[in-house]
């Protein structure tokens, strides 16, 4: 659900910009940002546009998900993350500052929350530079990851003493 508060400033937000640009308030651009502002995490370009078709019966051609998009990220309304094999986006106006911890191995991420890292870069003094907000990325193995390798190489070793064992028995 969309905080009234967040909508609104975002909905401000685009509208300020068409209107000082010059450019049409068209269904599209804000159907398309009423979908994101109401999902929760990341997505893709095509999960976007298939919530366009399945939750709002409106479906938009792949060049005016990709156009919109970039008014949206240079409005910064909307964040790109590159993660390991995709390219996925998530709302980003009450939302600058966040973590995501990402697997290696099977590629999951998940966010974080982590107060310390958020103060101890609230509290940074920059030169002649305005944050905005910040993200980032911790690399590692997942918990499922760990064990199905732990699991995998345990089997290999049994494999390996048995073989061993093998031609021990066969020299003698």
């Amino acid at each position: 659900m969309v905080k009234i508060d967040v909508w609104q400033a975002v909905l401000r937000i685009l509208d300020n910009y068409l209107e000082v640009n010059n450019h049409r308030k068209t269904p599209e651009r804000y159907t398309i940002l009423k979908a994101i502002y109401k999902t929760e995490g990341h997505f893709t370009l095509d999960e976007l546009g298939e919530r366009l078709v399945k939750d709002y019966n409106f479906p938009v051609s792949r060049a005016t998900l990709y156009n919109t998009m970039n008014l949206f990220l240079q409005l910064r309304l909307v964040v790109r993350h590159r993660f390991q094999n995709s390219t996925v986006y998530e709302a980003s106006y009450d939302n600058m500052s966040h973590s995501h911890q990402i697997c290696t191995v099977c590629g999951k991420v998940t966010e974080l929350k982590t107060p310390l890292i958020t103060e101890a870069i609230n509290d940074t003094h920059l030169k002649r530079f305005r944050k905005e907000g910040y993200t980032l990325y911790i690399y590692g193995v997942c918990s499922t990851c760990q064990a199905r390798l732990t699991k995998l190489r345990k089997k290999m070793e049994k494999e390996k003493e048995k073989e061993k064992k093998n031609k021990t028995t066969d020299k003698k």
